[in-house]
């Protein structure tokens, strides 16, 4: 298992995930994503693990709203990957696999 997991600093579900990946003694990568963003290949894998960009948008950051009513997934996807802050966290990623959210009932599946 390769787990990598994106996240913000201050987001409590971000420190759920690592607490999981740890209890478990799971190895795994903490990628502050509103410091360091996500590549183009992680951002298109997960973007294809989860369904889509706007799985991937945080309703409750102000900047998403306009990202929502761009015309072209190739304009949303350039301008999260400007501001990675409109990402909701935690991304959990596993090689192809990957989720949005505190979502322990996939993760276990992955072991």
């Amino acid at each position: 298992m390769n787990i990598q997991i994106f996240g913000k600093n201050k987001c409590f579900d971000t420190k759920k995930a690592e607490r999981y990946f740890k209890e478990r003694k799971i190895k795994y990568q903490l990628i502050d994503v509103a410091k360091y963003g996500m590549s183009k290949g992680e951002f298109n894998s997960v973007k294809q693990a989860v369904g889509g960009i706007d799985n991937l948008l945080d309703d409750k950051n102000k900047d998403t709203a306009i990202i929502k009513y761009l015309a072209y997934d190739e304009q949303k996807q350039e301008k999260i990957l400007e501001n990675p802050k409109c990402l909701k966290t935690p991304i959990v990623r596993n090689g192809k696999q990957a989720t949005v959210g505190y979502c322990p009932d996939v993760w276990k599946n992955w072991e």
